[in-house]
Parts: structure tokens; sequence; C-alpha cells
């Protein structure tokens, strides 16, 4: 699995004019799935980005995680980072899982912070999206799992 994380003041994404997730401060997450994912890599990247501390305490320090400062997670699918684009100009996906697998694992991926009790938004697996965020900083981390 594959996250780009951005640290966000807001950030919102709509499909055909509508909103279907919004949230306030927090964490802004595009979340790419690859062939050999499975539960355990989900658990693992679920815990390495609420756990990451990447929130600023009284100091100005990035010392804080998501749960600490009450925020919220955007997930929002996009099978496009785990594109390889070492090769040519165009974008070759075979290392990315089938479209089956993936939103059974992103389902998984957004029950399990839910289950921890992080208000959880979320796009539309496999719709077009239009993603607006406000980057705070900009702060912006690529995390790899498998």
């Amino acid at each position: 699995m594959i996250a780009l994380v951005q640290r966000v003041t807001g950030a919102k994404v709509e499909v055909e004019g509508s909103v279907t997730g919004e949230i306030g401060q927090g964490l802004l997450l595009l979340l790419g799935v690859e062939k050999n994912d499975n539960d355990d890599v989900l658990a693992k990247l679920a815990d390495k980005v609420l756990k990451l501390r990447v929130f600023n305490d009284d100091m100005g320090k990035m010392n804080l995680n998501l749960a600490q400062i009450g925020g919220e997670l955007l997930v929002v699918s996009q099978f496009t980072l785990v594109a390889d684009t070492r090769k040519g100009n165009r974008p070759g996906f075979s290392a990315a899982a089938t479209p089956e697998v993936s939103e059974k694992l992103y389902e998984a991926f957004v029950e399990y912070c839910r289950n921890r009790e992080i208000k959880t938004a979320t796009g539309r697996f496999g719709a077009d999206m239009q993603v607006s965020l406000i980057n705070d900083g900009p702060v912006t981390f690529h995390i790899q799992m498998n």
C-alpha cells in the first residue's frame, strides 16, 4: 500500500458536483493498493498514519498525532500512486491490485480508522473525483508499506 498524506486545515472531495467527504483540520490521505497488499499491510499503514506526529505542539514542534489534536481524516482512493514511471512516458499499472481487491482493502482501511475513533470521511471508490485542500505547511509525506 502506498499513501500520500497531507496535513490540512481543510479538505473535501466531490463527485459529480456533490460533496462525498469533507474535513476540517487533519489529514488528507490518498491511498493506492498494490497486488500483494493484505489486511496485515493495511493495519501497519493505518497505524503508521494515525500515529504520525505531524501536528505542532505548544512549542511549535511537530510532536502531536491526529487523535491528540482531535483531527479528522479524509481517505481518497488513488490507484495512480502505484504507477511505474521509470521507463517511457506512459505510466504502467501492473503493480496495482485488481479493482475488486483494491475496493475491499480501501473500505477495510476506512473502517479500521473509524474503529480507532477517528472521524473519517471518504471519496467514492473508482469515481472521477475532484479533491480540494488547504495544505498546512505545506506538510506532505509519502508512505509505502510492503
